[in-house]
């Protein structure tokens, strides 16, 4: 006997109400997992003191209603959580400065901070449009804070919309812009200077890319498009450092933007005339109205300063990992950079050894944290915590450990000791350089 509407209806009932059950069940079962986990990176968190490499929010529970609009907003996925009512940042080495998460907040008790009170940021003073305390000198992109590229793009831009609007016509000899620095902060001040037809010479002292140059081949580097003048929307979500580097060169050949690379500045002067002289290599100097500096704070390595470190298997940046493959490496640091060279080397074929002073890894990204753990764990890295390089020779480097000095078979170093700020530069340029130790940090908009 067939089953009458009435009781096909009643079953369907209750089969799409026990699917709703499933369902809620395991939306329940995944919330409670991801709240242990971000619970176990909070406690992580406290216990190492890991701590923010640059700008960061700093949450005010007083104000914060937990509404989770700051989770949702936040592109990086695993920086805050919401925890017993309140927003938490878990993952403090994993922001990297976007600054949705102030926007998304609808209470304002979120303030994006530069610093630490352990670890305090050298960025040089500016004002609301960049502009140092020397009329006329701008900074922007990494050198002023902004090391992530929509950032920085987006701050360059900002600045160069009140340049224009002031700057002086150009004159016999006298350009209207220097740009000093090829990277993204520098390429978006350099396209904003010819689309407003000024006379502007852009230098690098490397390539067109700047800092993104010195990431190991694969790294992402942007998470946010962005617009850019006479060349339109850079239409990426994620993207990759080798499609970033061919995004530029299409930039330059679709835009004919001019870029002298291979240029150190080696000194920069303001005239009582209000004019810039920019000293550049062989005695050649380029007079200017306005300077831009989108320099990278990583132009210059900080060095080890031990002996043996001038040899020409010492190096400061990855590039071609297969090119070590066989070859026995050592990887200096235990910061992000360090770790991303040393999981590279290794899945390249290299032997590597990792020397770290500390003997955690709470500087870094939770994901890069969890790759090299696994590479240590797999044997395809030797952890040697808690050293320091003392010598290096043409076939050991000397360690200080623990136990006594030691020395290991070695055919190349990669020093990954971070970048030290051009202080003297910047100090003959006459601008003033502010430590920020978890003060308010306006971001770019």
């Amino acid at each position: 006997m067939g089953l009458g509407m009435v009781e096909i209806v009643v079953i369907l009932g209750g089969l799409a109400i026990g699917a709703v059950l499933v369902i809620t069940v395991l939306g329940v079962l995944f919330g409670m997992v991801r709240e242990s986990g971000a619970r176990r990176d909070l406690d992580h968190t406290i216990t190492t003191g890991a701590l923010p490499p640059s700008l960061h929010p700093r949450i005010d529970p007083a104000r914060c209603m937990g509404s989770g609009t700051c989770v949702e907003a936040c592109p990086e996925t695993d920086v805050l959580a919401v925890l017993d009512g309140r927003a938490h940042v878990i993952n403090p080495t994993s922001c990297i400065g976007h600054g949705e998460c102030l926007r998304a907040c609808p209470v304002d008790a979120i303030t994006l901070v530069l610093g630490t009170e352990k670890r305090g940021v050298d960025i040089p003073m500016v004002d609301k449009v960049f502009q140092t305390n020397v009329p006329g000198m701008y900074v922007v992109g990494e050198l002023g804070g902004m090391g992530l590229i929509y950032n920085a793009m987006t701050q360059a831009l900002q600045c160069m919309d009140a340049l224009v609007r002031e700057v002086p016509a150009a004159s016999d000899g006298v350009h209207q812009v220097v740009v000093v620095g090829a990277g993204p902060a520098g390429m978006a001040a350099s396209l904003a200077a010819k689309k407003a037809g000024l006379d502007y010479v852009t230098l690098d002292q490397e390539s067109v890319g700047g800092t993104v140059l010195q990431y190991p081949r694969h790294k992402l580097v942007m998470t946010k498009p962005v617009e850019l003048p006479l060349y339109g929307r850079v239409r990426v979500g994620e993207i990759r450092k080798e499609e970033l580097l061919d995004i530029w060169n299409d930039i330059l050949d679709k835009t004919g933007l001019q870029v002298r690379t291979g240029v150190k500045v080696e000194r920069i002067r303001r005239g009582d005339d209000g004019i810039f002289t920019v000293e550049l290599p062989g005695g050649e100097t380029l007079r200017t109205h306005r300077v831009v500096l989108a320099m990278g704070r990583r132009g210059t390595p900080r060095k080890l300063g031990v002996p043996g470190e001038e040899l020409g298997k010492v190096v400061y940046r990855l590039l071609e990992p297969e090119r070590y493959a066989g070859s026995r490496v050592m990887v200096v640091g235990g910061g992000d950079s360090a770790l991303e060279a040393a999981v590279s080397l290794a899945e390249a074929g290299a032997d590597v050894t990792l020397s770290y002073r500390g003997d955690d890894f709470s500087r870094a990204k939770k994901k890069n944290r969890e790759k090299i753990e696994a590479k240590i764990a797999a044997g395809k890295v030797t952890f040697a915590k808690q050293t320091n390089v003392t010598s290096i020779t043409p076939d050991l480097v000397h360690l200080d450990t623990l136990d006594g000095p030691d020395a290991v078979a070695n055919d190349y170093v990669l020093v990954f000791a971070g970048g030290v700020l051009p202080t003297k530069f910047l100090a003959d340029a006459g601008v003033h350089v502010e430590s920020y130790t978890g003060q308010a940090y306006a971001p770019a908009n």
